[in-house]
């Protein structure tokens, strides 16, 4: 990959962090085909994780998340808990503060409106992108 396309993913990704750090002092919702994980967090006192699935679609092949880490291919199908993800398990393999950001960051992932149920949210259910 040449420098510049480099340069070009690090700005990228800096402003997605922005928007990932700034976005979190604001409630957030699920958008369209992002996967609300609730099974743990708000037994625990944290809001629902928001996983922005297409954000990692596009950068990932399926195999990467499904097979090498191990995740379930139905929403609500696995048990993940903080102790997996510091562990290295599920999200921990990347988000480790080498690869991505570290779990500490609690209100980047844990960004759900109160009382979301885990499950994917998407197509008729929210026609569409940020429509419910």
């Amino acid at each position: 990959m040449s420098q510049f396309h480099n340069q070009l993913r690090r700005a990228g990704t800096l402003v997605f962090a922005a928007i990932m750090v700034f976005g979190g002092m604001i409630e957030s919702r699920a958008e369209y085909a992002d996967v609300v994980i609730n099974r743990q967090a708000e037994k625990n006192g944290m809001r629902p994780v928001v996983f922005p699935h297409w954000f990692h679609r596009i950068r990932f092949r399926c195999k990467v998340c499904h097979a090498e880490l191990g995740f379930k291919m139905r929403a609500g199908s696995n048990t993940i808990t903080m102790t997996d993800i510091i562990e290295g398990r599920f999200c921990g393999a990347c988000h480790n503060n080498d690869i991505a950001w570290s779990p500490e960051n609690c209100d980047l992932c844990h960004s759900g409106k109160p009382g979301l149920p885990t499950g994917v949210f998407g197509g008729h259910e929210t026609s569409g992108p940020g429509r419910w």
